[in-house]
């Protein structure tokens, strides 16, 4: 028993450290601001707002309006004011709550959290509710709703690490559990959040497992989870595993039918270059893209833990895969959101030297770009027109520092991370540093040549990329089939979506791009809906029109008239 809580035993003093060696540095990453992370929820967004919980005194908590800057919110709890039952429950518990989860439901923000001490299984879980996650909205008050669930010596597994999800039917359920006694699935009311009857509990996972996340696609459960150790920096062990079924409660059996109960699990996601030990999986959806958050702990930054969003597909069978690589390999034109103005080897010579500059689009290879994922998120970016790749004068990481053509050497001044926002621009960060890709002064002016600075949300640090050949990138989804739009020609952008079975299921969203790849209109449709009407009031021209669904994305060129 002692060995299996291993991990957990030292969480406290382990986490302590990391988050110190935190802030005492702060090396390059495509995200920006407070990364800071252990344990985090499931994203959730409130407004126009993101925020994720996490372990911490009080409960951390931070907060973004574009997915990539985080910043750090107060916490929901302090370490010395909380709800006073967890210290009849759990003698001994000194403010540090672990792995928090928040579902909004029934009107308010529904907040599960976990409480315990190091080397036992005395835990429990608790729940607060908040109107609103808007610190500044008079309504803002977490309230608490007392004990979801509690183990002691005696119990048949630790009250940890609670994840809650609603089935087909909307029914609600609690995910939880760690080392000690595997992971347990038991109904939750969906009115009070409460566990319906402590004595109906499944049992789904075992053998070392801990930090459940379950998601439901096409007809299954998937259930997400952790093996290894975590918490120990860089030398943490930590991989996710994945298994479904076709009820809520189990069995959950990985793709060669391995049940995970009986140490079973495809493994999703495991350590890549400096991201090691990635855990504590949560799925936010949004925009026809499927982000997957977790923490890391950071090879570049002594094995700090910080916050990691990647990419979350659904295969055609259902089965996930996530990536840190935002885009696949291809050739595109890249254009600035502030200008319209797009990525151009300057002269359109393909010599070494030649600055990267924006340029008026006109079709010309030197204005196409080939993008090569080198792993764990990074790209060469590479001229259509004489291959030479896309680098930092003289290696600086240093804010003003300007990007020319130059021979491919595989040093760090030739990688870029890219990351994606949440309205579906793109942030390039130069491996130098952590200073990122803009047009200096924010200038519309063809000719200005391209070059780092520190990260401030502008437009002209957000870039679009359209492949060359006519289809945006769809961030790796698989195509759609079963859609047809038409009339085409399209009198003034009007014309209809119509989807058959094929086509998949969920909400369709269709946006319309132009060619410069900026989005001039955007919908989503209901689940029900298979014949959808588009008015969108386009100027003559030619346009990209892309259908999202769950699971796949169809584009095709419509012409307007």
């Amino acid at each position: 028993m002692f060995v299996f809580l291993l991990p957990r035993l030292r969480r406290l003093a382990a986490l302590t450290l990391l988050l110190g060696a935190w802030l005492a540095a702060a090396p390059a990453s495509a995200l920006q601001g407070a990364l800071g992370m252990h344990d985090p929820s499931t994203i959730i967004k409130s407004g126009n707002t993101y925020w994720v919980f996490g372990t911490g005194d009080g409960i951390a908590c931070k907060y973004s309006t574009d997915l990539i800057n985080w910043t750090d919110a107060r916490s929901v709890f302090t370490r010395t004011i909380y709800p006073g039952w967890i210290n009849s429950k759990v003698p001994g518990f000194t403010g540090t709550f672990w792995a928090p989860e928040c579902k909004y439901q029934n009107g308010k923000y529904y907040l599960y959290y976990s409480c315990s001490t190091f080397g036992s299984q005395v835990s429990a879980i608790g729940l607060a509710t908040n109107p609103t996650l808007d610190p500044n909205d008079p309504a803002y008050r977490w309230t608490d709703q007392g004990e979801v669930i509690s183990s002691t010596t005696a119990s048949v597994a630790n009250a940890i690490d609670p994840a809650v999800f609603s089935d087909a039917s909307s029914n609600l359920w609690l995910a939880y559990g760690s080392y000690f006694g595997g992971i347990r699935i038991t109904q939750l009311d969906a009115a009070t959040g409460k566990v319906l009857n402590v004595n109906n509990q499944y049992t789904v996972a075992n053998g070392g497992v801990e930090a459940a996340y379950v998601a439901y696609n096409s007809g299954y459960y998937y259930l997400f989870v952790n093996r290894g150790t975590c918490c120990q920096g860089a030398a943490s062990t930590y991989y996710m595993q994945v298994g479904r079924s076709a009820s809520p409660t189990g069995p959950f059996l990985d793709q060669t039918g391995q049940d995970l109960n009986a140490n079973g699990g495809t493994t999703l996601f495991s350590r890549a270059g400096r991201y090691i030990g990635p855990g504590h999986a949560g799925i936010f959806a949004e925009g026809g893209v499927t982000y997957f958050s977790h923490h890391y702990y950071d090879g570049y930054d002594n094995g700090a833990p910080k916050l990691g969003l990647a990419k979350l597909t659904w295969g055609t069978t259902g089965w996930p895969t996530v990536s840190r690589d935002w885009l696949p390999t291809g050739r595109y034109t890249i254009t600035g959101r502030n200008s319209g103005l797009v990525w151009d080897a300057w002269g359109c010579t393909g010599a070494s030297g030649q600055m990267v500059a924006q340029g008026t689009p006109s079709g010309l290879t030197c204005q196409q770009w080939d993008m090569t994922p080198l792993g764990a998120g990074a790209y060469k970016i590479t001229s259509a027109l004489g291959g030479l790749a896309v680098d930092v004068i003289n290696c600086l990481p240093d804010a003003g520092t300007k990007l020319q053509l130059y021979p491919s050497n595989g040093y760090v001044c030739q990688q870029y991370t890219l990351e994606r926002a949440s309205n579906g621009d793109y942030i390039f960060t130069s491996a130098t540093g952590n200073n990122v890709v803009e047009v200096p002064n924010c200038s519309t002016t063809p000719g200005q040549q391209l070059g780092l600075w520190y990260y401030n949300g502008y437009n002209c640090q957000r870039w679009l990329l359209a492949p060359v050949g006519g289809q945006l990138a769809a961030a790796g989804a698989t195509q759609l089939s079963g859609v047809t739009i038409f009339p085409v020609p399209a009198p003034a952008g009007h014309f209809t979506v119509e989807l058959s079975r094929q086509s998949g299921a969920g909400a369709t969203e269709v946006e319309v791009f132009n060619l410069l790849g900026q989005s001039v209109y955007r919908r989503q449709f209901g689940a029900q809906q298979t014949r959808l009407t588009v008015e969108a009031t386009l100027k003559t021209g030619s346009y990209l029109v892309q259908v999202r669904r769950e699971g796949g994305i169809f584009t095709q060129k419509v012409s307007v008239f």
